[in-house]
């Protein structure tokens, strides 16, 4: 009986093991048969992807990276121009060479036809073409560094000259916003002097006073008192 038993139970398992092998397969099938029914499509997205991938890689190094290395090289004449303070050269070039406006023209959307925008701008600026210095300054991007905040500086004097004082005092107190111990009290002074002009004593004592408390030793700290003094704030040592 037991061994009847246990043939009938052996018998049990080989079928189930079949009908487990046949589902294995059947399941299997299915897979290569979705695959195949969809390869066409999965084969379209993996090129698209390659392709895609490719083509990034492919112009950030064979596009991109070379015309960064041409407009940096461009812009180095009008960097060394800019540090003996020749302005129109900056601009212009000196006709072998581009200044920095033909580096904007030629290689728009690199890092240094950013940079060029700023050496435009300063160049206007003092060229005394307020309109022309603030269309480049306001091209620049400085990205968090103290050059832009310095091209603040330079935008507020841009408007000044312009006339426009409500727009010179709020680019002066942009530029003051860094809290630098050169930029800041320097623009801040910038915004109290405009005050002034405009009529606006107490804002320009809260600017002069904000000099005097955190930037005693500044430059323009260190004469503040004169200032304040005029405006009727004497100081009482």
């Amino acid at each position: 009986m037991p061994q009847n038993t246990r043939k009938s139970t052996q018998k049990s398992a080989q079928k189930s093991g079949k009908r487990s092998v046949s589902q294995a397969q059947l399941l299997l099938h299915k897979i290569e048969m979705g695959f195949e029914k969809n390869q066409k499509a999965i084969i379209s997205v993996v090129v698209v992807i390659a392709i895609a991938v490719g083509g990034f890689f492919g112009y950030k190094y064979f596009i991109l990276y070379p015309k960064e290395q041409k407009a940096a090289t461009a812009l180095s004449y009008a960097q060394q121009w800019f540090a003996i303070d020749s302005f129109n050269l900056v601009l212009n070039g000196d006709g072998l060479n581009g200044g920095a406006l033909d580096v904007i023209r030629k290689y728009g959307g690199t890092k240094s036809a950013n940079l060029a925008h700023y050496y435009a701008g300063i160049s206007y600026l003092n060229a005394h073409d307020p309109q022309n210095a603030i269309k480049q300054l306001s091209e620049f991007n400085g990205k968090n560094t103290a050059v832009e905040y310095m091209a603040y500086g330079a935008l507020g004097d841009a408007y000044m000259d312009a006339k426009n004082l409500d727009k010179g005092i709020e680019y002066y107190k942009k530029a003051a916003s860094i809290k630098d111990d050169f930029i800041t009290p320097l623009y801040l002074f910038r915004a109290g002097l405009a005050c002034e002009l405009k009529g606006e004593q107490e804002e320009a004592k809260k600017l002069y006073q904000q000099i005097k408390k955190d930037y005693p030793y500044s430059q323009q700290g260190q004469d503040i008192d004169k200032y304040l003094a005029r405006l009727g704030d004497i100081a009482i040592d």
